[in-house]
């Protein structure tokens, strides 16, 4: 995870298991839609992109990972299609990290563009891409199992 080679070891593994978890467990078959699901995009925004990240052990106070998550149809922004992978992050990170997920749209970030709306496009300029569908290779068949239950 070069992309986020600012970060203690420790905070890079597991942002590449939060990375992979969404990828392999996204479940589009939890709706209808008129194409299949599938991730465009998943970005790193917020403190751990911006280098200003903090833990401190003595309060236990630390910084949250978020990640927004940009799909190829409005559809697949259900959270149905994400509650797999929201338990498996918490069954395996637990109270290590806090991870907060932000699921939007190609056709969202459209209209950010169109309108505009700094508030979605600062963050998405300035956050860490951590995989893009079009450049980053699929799991391959033992990384989609290693994100199961």
């Amino acid at each position: 995870m070069a992309r986020v080679g600012h970060l203690i070891r420790r905070k890079q593994h597991e942002i590449e298991r939060i990375t992979r978890i969404l990828r392999s467990c996204f479940d589009p078959t939890q709706v209808q839609s008129p194409q299949p699901g599938r991730i465009k995009q998943i970005v790193l925004i917020g403190p751990y992109a911006r280098r200003s990240w903090y833990e401190d052990r003595r309060t236990i106070g630390f910084s949250d990972y978020e990640l927004w998550v940009i799909v190829n149809h409005p559809l697949f922004k259900e959270e149905s299609c994400w509650d797999r992978a929201r338990w498996i992050i918490h069954r395996e990170l637990g109270d290590r990290c806090a991870v907060d997920l932000e699921i939007y749209s190609k056709a969202d970030i459209r209209i950010a563009r169109a309108e505009r709306d700094t508030f979605i496009l600062d963050r998405i300029e300035a956050g860490i891409t951590l995989y893009r569908a079009s450049r980053d290779a699929p799991l391959n068949a033992r990384e989609r199992r290693g994100a199961r239950p």
